[in-house]
């Protein structure tokens, strides 16, 4: 496969796929009768020069492969190149019993789905229910407040991941990538996922490919139990022989434990069973809120509403005192914010968009990194301690609902300090927060630690 990269047009161009197209062909010095593919294999936007443009990195798949190599030097912006792949040995002794995966967040699910596709036909163990049973009981906890700890925004089929965006970005350079996206493409997710500079496919086209992978997983002979917990394990010398679920029993070799970061009575369990734990490093803040077409407009300028431009996105860091750095992160143009807890007097928030990204709102977490050294004990469960705490604090905040809080005001609760209106604030007057769920207005300054609540302002700033 042949790459023709940085291919520039103009956002008035009528067909920018094919005039891309063309241009590669003529780069290249090949005919389109020669070439069996020619198609996008790369679309971004470069705004950074006033006018935004569209930039292509163009595949192409000569029907005569063996001439692509020698096509490599025809330009600077051509490379020869194969797609990545991506294996894993087989072992060679038989199990006695099939392997187990215990959850049925992402990954989890493509465990599973690699598992099935090799023969292993796993059983998979997902504490929460079905989707269609699992959307029923987040919907009436938006509505009413009242929580099932085991169908919310974390458990469930699909994870927290089938109530997220759908972003499917990383900055890690892996073959595992594109079997992920290859797999939501056969499982029905948008076409344009091969070739966005940041894909994304929405929570509401996120459903159907999950039930698609799960049924996929079923078909080749694995089995989905639901609203079935890990409660214990089994061993002898050693090793694995079983694990103890709230269904009862099942005898087990090999498993993966796959249950997220939220199956904090599991974790409690390994504990309590001596399996090595220790803590991490892991980040905490707040969801922030913007005009979604401020952003456009911060980023396109004058071409900003353009139905060739994506939405509007940022991705921002800033180190301060005390060596913790401040950063956003799973930003969501045009999403809303959700309240996402699965344990009883807590408030946890995460972000989403639908495929269409058309709330006049953005959002994005803004956290800063905290370590074991913030939690005030070496106790291997003591980072989840310091979580519980801070959500306590936010459902107190709160009243049971979400905790909502204009920056300036934050600013100067923390600082002390008296901040003239920003234009921020002046356009933020009059427009409700795109949330799902109840929230409150209140002060959250007492939610952090003092030291993490400067952080945040020093970050921001």
């Amino acid at each position: 496969m042949l790459l023709v990269r940085n291919i520039r047009l103009p956002l008035t161009c009528p067909d920018p796929d094919a005039e891309a197209a063309a241009k590669a062909l003529a780069i290249l010095r090949v005919p389109a009768r020669r070439a069996a593919h020619c198609g996008v294999a790369k679309l971004s936007v470069d705004a950074r020069h006033g006018t935004p443009v569209l930039v292509y990195t163009i595949a192409v798949t000569l029907k005569d492969e063996g001439e692509e190599s020698a096509l490599a030097g025809a330009s600077p912006c051509v490379c020869y190149t194969q797609p990545p792949k991506f294996d894993f040995t087989t072992g060679k002794t038989s199990l006695t019993h099939r392997p187990v995966v215990v959850g049925l967040g992402p990954a989890g699910l493509f465990a599973a789905l690699l598992l099935a596709r090799r023969g292993y036909r796993p059983l998979v163990l997902e504490r929460g229910p079905a989707l269609d049973e699992r959307i029923r009981a987040v919907e009436h906890f938006e509505k009413t407040g009242t929580l099932d700890p085991n169908a919310n925004i974390q458990f469930g089929e699909g994870g927290a991941g089938t109530f997220s965006d759908g972003k499917l970005t990383t900055r890690v350079g892996d073959p595992l990538c594109a079997f992920v996206t290859g797999a939501f493409l056969d499982h029905g997710a948008p076409a344009d996922i091969a070739w966005r500079q940041k894909p994304h496919v929405g929570t509401d086209l996120l459903r159907g490919v999950i039930r698609s992978i799960r049924g996929e997983i079923e078909a080749l002979g694995g089995e989905v139990r639901f609203n079935t917990a890990l409660t214990g394990l089994h061993t002898r010398n050693g090793a694995l022989t079983g694990i103890e679920t709230t269904a009862g029993p099942v005898p087990c070799e090999q498993m993966i434990l796959a249950v997220g970061h939220s199956a904090r009575d599991t974790f409690a369990m390994l504990h309590g069973l001596a399996l090595p734990l220790e803590c991490k490093p892991f980040s905490v803040g707040f969801r922030a809120e913007h005009l979604q077409t401020e952003i456009d407009k911060s980023l396109y300028h004058g071409a900003a509403g353009h139905p060739a431009l994506p939405k509007g996105e940022y991705q921002l860091s800033q180190h301060v005192s005390g060596g913790r750095c401040v950063y956003t992160f799973c930003m969501c143009p045009g999403g809303v914010v959700v309240a996402a807890q699965s344990e009883e007097n807590t408030v946890v928030t995460n972000g989403m968009s639908y495929h269409a990204r058309d709330s006049h709102n953005a959002n994005s977490a803004i956290v800063v990194t905290v370590t074991p050294e913030d939690f005030e004990s070496d106790h291997p469960l003591a980072g989840i301690a310091f979580q519980r705490k801070l959500e306590k604090a936010a459902y107190k905040a709160g009243k049971g609902k979400i905790p909502v809080q204009r920056y300036g005001d934050f600013y100067r609760s923390v600082t002390g300090k008296e901040k003239g209106k920003t234009e921020a604030e002046v356009w933020y007057q009059g427009h409700e927060p795109c949330m799902k769920g109840a929230y409150e207005e209140t002060d959250l300054a007492g939610i952090f630690p003092a030291k993490i609540s400067s952080a945040l302002v020093d970050g921001m700033e």
